[in-house]
């Protein structure tokens, strides 16, 4: 069965080019971005990888850790690292789970059978502190993901954890945002002292708050 947005986050030990870890003791207080990718050695990936290990700063300013998971085994993992770091001009800095039992890709739903019977689908999910799941997207395996996106989903997530706002769309970090319809019109200026535009009285925006 699918996990769905609000569900608990399954809780797992898996061994990983990092050393065995408890899922929930490795991410315990933070956020952290889980991803599957279809096998080792394949040149998606590989840039998928790289680009993650780069972005390794963005993701320590947000609390956020990040585990990779595919279905082949430890040894595979740290000989393709090799290639990840030569072909990428960066470090692997972050644990790939080695499910070799697809024990990890069964609790996350991460094998579908439609597109592949082994192998795992490119699957992403953004687990909060709560540990619950915030966000899931799935990319076909010839598609590699847009970690810009993923970033900027966090940035939402975790603003609007914070505050009683939505994103609207193709909202950056810095931009304005939605006040929820949840909140009176004349409450506003209390709650945000930055002011607000009225555009319709169920769309009414504000500058970030936490900015």
């Amino acid at each position: 069965m699918s996990l769905r947005l609000g569900d608990d986050a399954p809780n797992f030990q898996a061994k990983t080019t990092e050393g065995d870890i408890d899922f929930y003791d490795y991410i315990d207080g933070k956020w952290a971005v889980l991803y599957s990718h279809p096998s080792d050695y394949t040149p998606v990936c590989t840039t998928e990888l790289g680009r993650t290990a780069k972005l390794k700063s963005e993701f320590d300013k947000r609390n956020v850790k990040v585990l990779a998971l595919s279905v082949d085994s430890v040894e595979d993992h740290n000989d393709w690292v090799k290639d990840i770091n030569e072909t990428q001009n960066t470090q692997v800095n972050f644990p790939i789970i080695a499910d070799e039992d697809r024990h990890v890709a069964e609790l996350y739903d991460m094998i579908h059978p439609n597109a592949s019977a082994t192998a795992t689908v490119r699957s992403v999910f953004v687990i909060g502190p709560d540990k619950k799941v915030k966000l899931t997207l799935t990319y076909p395996a010839s598609t590699g993901r847009n970690f810009d996106e993923i970033l900027r989903v966090i940035d939402s997530l975790q603003l609007t954890a914070d505050y009683q706002v939505a994103t609207p769309a193709d909202w950056k970090d810095g931009e304005d945002v939605i006040v929820v319809p949840a909140i009176k019109t004349e409450d506003i200026p209390a709650k945000f002292p930055k002011g607000y535009k009225e555009i319709k009285p169920y769309l009414r925006t504000t500058p970030q708050p936490n900015k």
